[in-house]
């Protein structure tokens, strides 16, 4: 296995979204959000996931994104004297050359990690899967998470393939967005800290967290980055009340940022903010006005 290899990060990865104006990159607004996050105090940012709309990015947009989020933590960090955030460049695929190629792209840009969908429409065997993330973390120097969403990508990653996996060196963790603490429980059981799990969805932080997880990949944290920071290092220092409280007072607006596609919702609660236009790009279209009812009767709620 890996047991040497420390997490990637631990705490909170704030899933940031790319803000769009006349369907362009709207470079400026793309700056306040990374600052924002990085005074916020997270732990990691991930640039061009899911929440970033990394399908319908060019491979110059995604590049310029990563090096830009990448100069920025390094000028923060410098600045602040202590280490810089750890950035991680989602460079998943289908198609494993596409996939190394994006990773190896990623790695030039100067990123600290990747974050690795699961092969999706193909349905690749258990056998297949392994050979596609060995392949690219061979490829490269980077740290690998792998991503597991099925609800997106109709492939299933099960507890024996994340044993297998977890023995090269650089596949270092697993963002579970499936849903079912039962696979998280099993898949630690089955690799105990060889591979560091990470909560897909922010309404189950705290029960990953209980189950030693090592954090949370975070859509809420693009509206609340210091409260999802906060939750986690509270469960980390002892004070599981203060992180039960706080990830109870959340799942509201957790829901209502699902209330749609993932980042349609989370784009409009951006643009109430006044820190980017709810732009996403097709096939995502604006939210409806029931999803910006739900969205705005939950920041209301929090005083947002």
């Amino acid at each position: 296995m890996n047991p040497t290899t420390p997490p990637l990060f631990r705490g909170c990865a704030t899933a940031l979204a790319t803000p769009f104006e006349g369907g362009s990159l709207h470079k400026e607004a793309y700056l306040t959000l990374v600052r924002r996050q990085l005074e916020a105090d997270v732990d990691a940012l991930v640039i061009c996931g899911t929440t970033g709309e990394s399908p319908t990015l060019t491979d110059w947009e995604k590049a310029w994104l990563i090096t830009t989020a990448v100069k920025e933590a390094r000028r923060y960090a410098t600045e602040k004297n202590r280490p810089p955030v750890p950035i991680i460049a989602g460079t998943g695929s289908n198609n494993t050359a596409r996939a190394r190629e994006l990773s190896c792209m990623a790695a030039d840009c100067g990123c600290d990690g990747l974050l690795l969908v699961t092969p999706y429409y193909n349905k690749a065997s258990d056998t297949g899967l392994v050979r596609h993330y060995e392949t690219v973390a061979d490829a490269t120097p980077l740290p690998i998470i792998l991503y597991h969403v099925p609800g997106r990508t109709g492939c299933r990653l099960t507890p024996a393939v994340c044993k297998t996996l977890c023995q090269h060196p650089r596949i270092v963790g697993l963002k579970d967005a499936t849903g079912d603490l039962t696979f998280t429980a099993r898949v630690r059981a089955a690799c105990g800290d060889s591979l560091p799990v990470y909560a897909g969805n922010d309404a189950e932080t705290l029960p990953v967290l209980s189950l030693g997880g090592a954090g949370v990949i975070s859509v809420v944290s693009n509206l609340l980055p210091a409260r999802m920071t906060a939750l986690c290092r509270h469960f980390f220092e002892g004070r599981i009340a203060e992180a039960t409280r706080e990830q109870i007072a959340l799942i509201p607006l957790c829901d209502a940022l699902f209330a749609d596609v993932n980042p349609i919702p989370v784009k409009y609660a951006l643009s109430r903010l006044g820190l980017c236009t709810d732009e996403v790009r097709l096939p995502l279209s604006p939210a409806e006005p029931s999803v910006r009812a739900l969205v705005d009767a939950q920041m209301a709620a929090l005083g947002m």
